[in-house]
């Protein structure tokens, strides 16, 4: 069990002293205003990690800024364990879980395809009743609507990345502004199957460039870039992610003009 201090205000022991074994010192704000969800995260990360932790809280601004002043710190929360000073929960996470937030990552293009494919089979079990081909093309417009939104949330970080290695934004810079909504809004319409006249040829335009454009950057030039298809500072390396996403862009689009010949 943790030596369970909320209510205690004790922040004048030595940390390094008491940081021994298996018992964990923290620092953390618990102020009549505002209780730090990092340092909330970081008790909660030690305490799995089977630490027994000396809680130690802050309860007034005047406290928060002496201990800062003392330790030579700019944030808090801080965490000692083993007589050492580690730092805030960031950096714990990095200690105790061998967590790299530059590596590269998958996690969020499985969890966005994941939803994806849930939907679209909700979809089909309630409307249909079951799971037919109309589910592939639900998984497929469900993603670009969630891929687009990724992108929307920060138009200005994805159209940096996505000047890296796109061919029309590259030499029209206001494409990589619009690619999001239409990409999105493409993915609306095909979900609800309206104006395919206008969802369909605007998917299979930008899904082309982008597929051609990533090819290129990936494969002839062999250049080493990340993914703008979840949206910007993703750490998702560009290839086989947004190949697949451009493709199956195209797909939906010959499918659905080829079905209104």
């Amino acid at each position: 069990m943790s030596n369970d201090t909320r209510d205690v205000v004790n922040v004048d022991a030595s940390p390094a002293d008491a940081a021994v074994g298996k018992t964990a010192v923290l620092y953390r704000m618990a102020l009549p205003d505002h209780l730090c969800p990092s340092g909330q995260k970081a008790r909660w990360l030690l305490e799995r990690q089977g630490y027994d932790v000396d809680d130690r809280l802050f309860r007034t601004r005047g406290e928060v800024d002496a201990f800062k002043a003392q330790h030579d710190v700019r944030t808090t929360p801080q965490a000692w364990i083993e007589g050492e000073r580690i730092g805030g929960y960031t950096d714990l996470r990095e200690r105790l879980t061998g967590w790299d937030p530059k590596a590269t990552s998958y996690r969020p293009v499985f969890y966005l395809f994941a939803a994806a494919a849930l939907t679209a089979i909700a979809l089909s079990i309630g409307f249909l009743g079951a799971i037919t081909w109309q589910t592939l093309g639900w998984f497929i417009s469900v993603s670009m609507i969630l891929l687009g939104m990724q992108k929307l949330r920060d138009v200005e970080g994805f159209s940096t990345m996505f000047l890296n290695y796109d061919l029309l934004a590259r030499k029209w810079v206001p494409y990589a502004y619009v690619y999001p909504f239409v990409e999105t809004g493409a993915g609306v319409l095909m979900t609800g199957m309206i104006l395919t006249w206008v969802s369909a040829p605007a998917a299979l335009l930008i899904a082309s460039i982008g597929a051609i454009s990533v090819f290129k950057a990936v494969y002839i030039d062999k250049r080493e870039l990340k993914c703008a298809c979840v949206g910007g500072n993703s750490n998702v390396p560009l290839g086989f992610v947004s190949l697949t996403e451009n493709l199956m862009m195209v797909g939906m689009a010959v499918v659905m003009l080829w079905l209104m010949v």
